[in-house]
């Protein structure tokens, strides 16, 4: 039998919107993507019909105090973007940002993508020597660079050059990039370069008349000593 004297524990009080309001503006301050109205309750510890009065209110008061941003619902859920009277200027803005000069080190690796895409970010780097991580992102952030889908092979992501490649560099397709032939040396040349350093060098002939057998041989002396090699040479 239940003891009268203790009583059921009450239900805490329901929360405002009005006191949801705070923190309903931080989680959506932070969202990368719209937050749907149920997931924004969860959060809140709300119920879902005072989070759409507090999304109400908040639209409402956004709207007439001309703020710079507003909460819109898309996709299913609420996010801030900004409003469409300062298009023009945010995008000033960001194209003014982009102007900076690329460095030595993202005009190379530019390269390599705009002449082997698509190509994925390990074949670069093994291409330029170094990691190309941070150079990578700035091609990416820039819209110079996009992914082109795995590789059929490693399934690693490929990356190839934009329209906004050739629109910054003046071209009609990549078919009139610049061809790299004259910029590098004759494969022939080449070839025969690195045959020559792979082939060790012959040893010269010296007649039995001259040199004793190694058993007999009296240890060098004098000028003899300044025509030995060594291997710290």
């Amino acid at each position: 039998m239940s003891d009268p004297s203790v009583s059921a524990a009450e239900p805490l009080p329901l929360k405002t919107a009005e006191e949801i309001a705070g923190g309903l503006e931080a989680l959506l301050l932070i969202a990368d993507e719209p937050m749907p109205t149920a997931e924004l309750a969860a959060a809140l510890d709300a119920t879902t019909a005072v989070v759409t009065e507090a999304l109400a209110e908040l639209v409402a008061f956004y709207d007439e105090t001309g703020r710079g941003f507003e909460l819109r619902e898309v996709g299913g859920g609420w996010r801030y973007y900004t409003r469409a009277e300062h298009h023009e200027l945010i995008s000033s803005h960001l194209l003014e940002g982009q102007q900076a000069k690329l460095s030595q080190a993202a005009l190379e690796t530019l390269a390599v993508v705009a002449y082997q895409q698509p190509i994925a970010r390990g074949r670069i780097s093994a291409i330029r020597g170094v990691s190309v991580d941070g150079v990578m992102r700035t091609l990416l952030q820039r819209g110079l660079i996009g992914e082109a889908g795995p590789d059929p092979e490693s399934g690693a992501m490929l990356f190839r050059t934009t329209g906004y490649f050739l629109e910054r560099m003046g071209l009609r397709s990549l078919d009139e990039l610049p061809a790299l032939a004259p910029h590098l040396p004759d494969a022939a040349e080449l070839e025969a370069e690195l045959s020559q350093i792979a082939r060790p060098e012959p040893v010269p002939e010296l007649s039995d008349s001259v040199v004793a057998p190694a058993t007999t041989a009296p240890p060098t002396t004098g000028s003899d000593n300044s025509e030995e090699e060594t291997d710290d040479e």
